[in-house]
């Protein structure tokens, strides 16, 4: 049996037998030593590096991917509430309107908290995550769905 710690890691034919030699090799050879603060010139107008450049930008934080997650739910039952409060509403908005000018409004009732997350989720790339937050949050007070509130599925 092997004493190797990367084995627990690894399936059994991973690596052929001519890797692991090359492998065991690089871990046992020391690593560098670091240069001494001495031999490095200190350049004070020295641009950044390529890589802090274009290295690639972290992903959300914990809390806002939390917030995203309980956002987007609430969204979905806003189409939800959308759908339900919208179908109830329709026998009352065919005494005002026209059923093919209601269809049109109907539908985009409930895409709205969609294109709400989508236009946020782009329009906000970049930017601090307090704005996003924000952002979302608006969309969360705005959209509620009012024919599922006031009158509900059932309505009275």
């Amino acid at each position: 049996m092997t004493s190797d710690s990367d084995d627990a890691l690894s399936w059994d034919g991973d690596d052929s037998a001519e890797q692991r030699p090359r492998d065991a090799a690089r871990r046992s050879t020391p690593a560098p030593e670091p240069m001494p603060a001495e031999a490095v010139a200190p350049s004070a107008s020295a641009p950044a590096s390529v890589d802090e450049e274009t290295a690639a930008p972290s992903g959300l934080s914990n809390a806002m991917l939390v917030l995203v997650g309980v956002v987007g739910g609430v969204y979905l039952l806003y189409t939800v509430g959308w759908i339900a409060g919208g179908l109830r509403l329709q026998p009352l908005a065919s005494f005002l309107v026209a059923d093919f000018m209601f269809l049109p409004w109907f539908v985009l009732a409930i895409a709205a908290p969609a294109l709400w997350f989508l236009a946020t989720w782009v329009l906000t790339r970049g930017r601090a995550s307090w704005i996003r937050a924000a952002v979302l949050l608006a969309g969360v007070v705005l959209l509620v769905p009012w024919p599922f509130v006031t009158v509900g599925v059932i309505g009275s």
